[in-house]
């Protein structure tokens, strides 16, 4: 059984029983509280775990995999804080902030304990009060609180919340073989890579020598014969981690090319 409220900017996420997982593009920057529970999140290089009573921010932009564990005879609880572009430009020209430089970071990283993070936090409680309609003014001012305090407690996180500038231009070759087992559309990696689609399309046929459709499924069936064959792992493990949205499409486009089911490897 899964619970999500979300209205606005502000989240509160509470299931029970049993473990979660997906993945998700994060569009804006977050920053989240464990309540309770254990989140195992990976960008595809790097694995993170976050427990309870944990801070962390996570970079926008940014491509992941994540795995929820709830606690032992209890429920998987966080709560999360979006600081979409909109509102920290009209925060940075409000109150004088803007970034000096670009800063290359991991994209997803624990911020250290603090009494006015802890407070904040609190003050979002009850969540079931604070996320009904009627309250987006409050809602608003809180997410601005947000701004302030991390900025407060976190000074280097002012140049990453306040550099507005899209994705540039970025080695395609390289961005691919990292990402290709995220099931995104050819449009979100073409924004990743600092491209329109078009220009995507045509680099990545000058690049690899075939059409991106095809190559991420090659890749992606590749990845899974390896898994399945030389790790063992159950076809049922597999094909959401290569990047296929269900079982059947999945079986199929591995039978297709390599002669026969998944479960017979």
């Amino acid at each position: 059984m899964s619970d999500s409220k979300p209205l606005k900017q502000i989240s509160y996420s509470c299931y029970h029983t049993k473990t979660k997982e997906g993945e998700q593009f994060v569009a804006e920057h977050v920053f989240s509280y464990q309540i309770a529970g254990t989140l195992i999140m990976n960008d595809g290089e790097r694995e993170y775990q976050f427990n309870e009573g944990e801070f962390r921010f996570s970079k926008r932009n940014t491509l992941i995999k994540f795995t929820k564990h709830p606690p032992a005879n209890g429920d998987y609880k966080n709560v999360s804080i979006f600081l979409d572009q909109q509102t920290l430009r009209s925060f940075g020209a409000e109150y004088g902030y803007t970034s000096d430089k670009h800063v290359q970071t991991v994209p997803l990283f624990a911020l250290r304990p603090h009494a006015l993070l802890k407070n904040y936090m609190d003050s979002l409680q009850p969540y079931d009060q604070l996320l009904q309609s009627g309250n987006e003014v409050l809602l608003s001012l809180k997410v601005k609180e947000a701004i302030a305090i991390l900025v407060q407690t976190n000074p280097q996180l002012k140049d990453i919340l306040f550099d507005l500038s899209e994705p540039g231009k970025i080695d395609l070759e390289g961005f691919m073989n990292k990402n290709f087992h995220f099931n995104v559309s050819l449009d979100r990696f073409a924004y990743l890579t600092g491209r329109s689609l078009s220009t995507f399309k045509r680099d990545f046929e000058k690049t690899f020598n075939t059409p991106p459709g095809k190559w991420l499924q090659q890749k992606r069936l590749q990845e899974a014969y390896y898994r399945i064959k030389e790790k063992g792992v159950a076809p049922s493990d597999v094909y959401i981690d290569v990047g296929f949205e269900d079982l059947s499409h999945f079986s199929y486009a591995f039978k297709k090319m390599y002669g026969q089911a998944p479960s017979r490897i």
